[in-house]
């Protein structure tokens, strides 16, 4: 792999482009770009490109945010010698989101892409639940409480959620909830049966107790310029088709859960929420400990966004965040700067785009871009 400073020395810093893989927070990305100035570029998958080379694409008047579109047969093109090329040609810096970690091949992007990118390029790899030093250990390790990891089916004693890969897409989750082992049987039989979920998937599925609180994503942004943890906004998941179940009434409920049917949990967006004010501190306690984790048990540490998923658990008397999710990189919410807490900080709302975009413009400034690059 090419040294930061070997491509960095070639780039034309007065002329930086932002990149981004076309899709969950592109639009987020390149809107903050343009605003600080910045050219973008998306990386498109063909038949997944009208988003952006159509309806967002920069034009007259003003309109638009994407300034150019690399259109590939595949994401996982992006590592092809000839695509880098083009993208330091741009003199790209590349924004890392979830797409770019679903659909590219892990390995190929550690080692093989030869493009910076803004944040720390193997933390990602820790939200996966299978691998070591995983998001639950950074968690432990904060002293964050996250829910209890039940070990088997047969020690289901309450409410759980099973967090299992889908069949058909390996990286989204096919969560159900469960309730007791024969519970946990009957609906992992009936997800077998209707081809949802696969037996090896199910093996290696997580069992975790379920929150009964009101679920609250903390969105977060560290810089390592200053030091300091900023919360960008809170939001909470839309997802199918829980949601629409959730607003038939209790009869219509029960008839279709006595006649087999089991809501879905797919996220299909968020929802923008906010949390009373003396939560706020315990949200920083936690996001300072995380971050803290991180510098110590997977160097360098978090850089810019990231995000600690949760609910508030309401019980004897006070009150506690359980976080069961990280993201690691920019979440997929562009609806955090439509909560109050950037314009607490900045005077006004700012969005994630934005806030990467400040970012990079300060560390050209002072000389110190290597320091948010991996």
């Amino acid at each position: 792999m090419i040294s930061l400073p070997e491509v960095l020395k070639n780039y034309n810093l007065s002329q930086i482009t932002i990149g981004v893989l076309g899709g969950h927070s592109a639009l987020e990305v390149c809107e903050g770009a343009k605003k600080l100035g910045f050219q973008t570029v998306v990386v498109a998958q063909k038949g997944r490109e009208k988003t952006y080379e159509k309806y967002y694409r920069t034009r007259d008047g003003g309109k638009g945010c994407v300034d150019h579109i690399i259109l590939l047969d595949k994401f996982a093109d992006i590592v092809k010698p000839e695509v880098q090329e083009e993208l330091r040609g741009l003199n790209t810096i590349f924004v890392h989101n979830r797409y770019f970690w679903v659909y590219c091949d892990w390995n190929a992007i550690a080692n093989d892409f030869n493009v910076p990118i803004y944040g720390t390029r193997h933390l990602v790899r820790l939200e996966e639940r299978d691998v070591e030093n995983n998001q639950y250990f950074l968690l432990e390790k904060a002293g964050i409480r996250l829910p209890k990891m039940i070990a088997k089916p047969a020690d289901i004693a309450g409410p759980v959620i099973v967090k299992v890969n889908e069949a058909t897409r390996s990286y989204e989750r096919a969560f159900f909830v469960a309730t007791s082992p024969e519970d946990y049987k009957a609906k992992s039989d009936e997800m077998l049966a209707a081809g949802k979920i696969t037996k090896e998937g199910l093996d290696k599925a997580v069992i975790e107790e379920f929150i009964i609180g009101a679920q609250v994503n903390l969105n977060y942004f560290y810089s390592p310029l200053t030091g300091e943890l900023e919360l960008m906004g809170t939001d909470m998941r839309r997802q199918t088709s829980l949601d629409g179940f959730l607003r038939l009434n209790a009869q219509v409920q029960n008839e279709l859960l006595a006649g087999g049917y089991q809501p879905s949990m797919v996220e299909t967006g968020h929802v923008a929420v906010t949390m009373k004010e003396s939560l706020v501190e315990k949200a920083f306690d936690i996001g300072e400990k995380f971050v803290k984790a991180t510098q110590e048990f997977a160097k360098p540490g978090i850089i810019g966004p990231f995000a600690l998923q949760g609910a508030v658990a309401a019980e004897n008397g006070r009150e506690e965040f359980v976080i069961f999710d990280v993201s690691m990189r920019i979440p997929g919410s562009p609806g955090t700067r439509f909560t109050p807490y950037t314009s607490y900080l900045w005077g006004r709302p700012v969005s994630y785009g934005e806030r990467i975009a400040m970012e990079l413009k300060d560390a050209m400034a002072a000389n110190k871009l290597m320091e948010l690059l991996t």
